[in-house]
């Protein structure tokens, strides 16, 4: 007969999982929120007020309205009709819910959880980090919306990649939960040693690439160059003027932001392959099948890149390459997760 310590244990695990599996929704809903350029179609927070979507024509028309004050209305969409709006209207709409929704599902069980004082500390204090990530992370999600109100069709790339990150930190934290859980350990994700700390570097480079990828789907620097392996005709891209060192710096320049996401994945890949022969001469064999799943989403997510950047940007395409690279930190986390004591 199961306890009811075990119980509440096992309840924990299932909340968390569910946890990570909402996030995961909500990062697929916000590249597509993206991807269809709906992210400013509300043009107000409505915490509470936006709950339920517009029933009568007259609210579709206020809603309608106030969108229509905005530049990217005004310079872009002039000619978009109501049933037009509310498909973007939809994205957005769907996309704040979950974040509603998200929010809710973690602090109740979290605050159930805590009182029991049946569940490891340890547990807790991590749990009750990730629900402050959440609450900041909403701020952070209209902080980038009001980027885009006033000056600007579309909202700050830097805004967005921050949004983005703070999202794949939160499940980030959520699968390391899950795993220490699952094996019954206590594993904590900063004990950076010698023995890890290549390990460690991968999960950094893979975020300045998810920063990079933000930049470029921000800025739709992809559609500067859509051609692989050059940009162009050239491996550089030709309409950069290199006048200085802060040229380089520029990260509002489309060619550039897509010449360095370009070539991060290509440091990447040589990572990884310098890191699987440290592996196989060290003859590490717990690590083994954890680095072939890591080998094996970093080639399906190059493909998924070049295959996004030739096809003119398929929207089916950017949303799979977004999506595998959620499962891409997953599996570096894993690999880490199991060189770390």
């Amino acid at each position: 007969m199961i306890t009811n310590d075990k119980k509440i244990h096992n309840l924990l695990l299932y909340w968390l999982t569910c946890s990570l599996m909402l996030v995961f929704i909500i990062i697929i809903v916000g590249g597509l929120t993206r991807l269809t350029n709906s992210g400013l179609s509300i043009t107000e927070w409505e915490l509470f007020k936006g709950i339920l979507p517009p029933v009568s024509q007259s609210s579709w028309e206020f809603y309608f309205n106030e969108y229509k004050l905005i530049p990217q209305y005004k310079l872009i969409n002039q000619n978009m009709s109501l049933a037009e709006f509310k498909i973007i209207f939809y994205w957005e709409y769907i996309h704040r819910n979950l974040a509603r929704l998200i929010g809710l599902f973690f602090l109740i069980p979290l605050i159930f959880f805590y009182f029991s004082k049946k569940i490891d500390k340890y547990y807790i204090k991590n749990c009750g980090i990730i629900f402050f990530l959440i609450v900041l992370q909403g701020i952070i999600g209209w902080y980038m919306v009001q980027s885009g109100l006033v000056n600007d069709v579309t909202v700050s790339h830097f805004r967005l990649s921050i949004h983005l990150t703070f999202a794949f930190i939160i499940i980030s934290a959520l699968f390391w939960l899950i795993i220490n859980i699952r094996n019954k350990q206590n594993k904590k994700f900063f004990n950076i040693t010698k023995q890890n700390l290549p390990f460690a570097v991968l999960i950094i480079i893979i975020f300045f690439q998810i920063i990079l990828g933000a930049f470029v789907s921000g800025l739709d620097a992809g559609r500067i160059y859509q051609t692989w392996p050059l940009m162009g005709s050239t491996y550089f891209p030709n309409d950069i003027l290199l006048k200085n060192f802060n040229n380089l710096m520029n990260f509002n320049n489309h060619s550039l932001v897509q010449f360095y996401h370009r070539n991060l994945a290509y440091l990447m890949t040589f990572y990884i392959l310098i890191l699987g022969l440290y592996i196989f001469l060290k003859n590490l064999k717990n690590l083994f099948y954890p680095f072939k799943l890591l080998l094996s989403l970093l080639l399906i997510q190059i493909f998924l890149g070049i295959f996004t950047l030739i096809s003119d940007l398929n929207i089916y395409l950017a949303s799979a390459h977004q999506i595998n690279s959620v499962i891409l930190v997953f599996s570096a986390i894993n690999l880490y997760y199991f060189r770390t004591k």
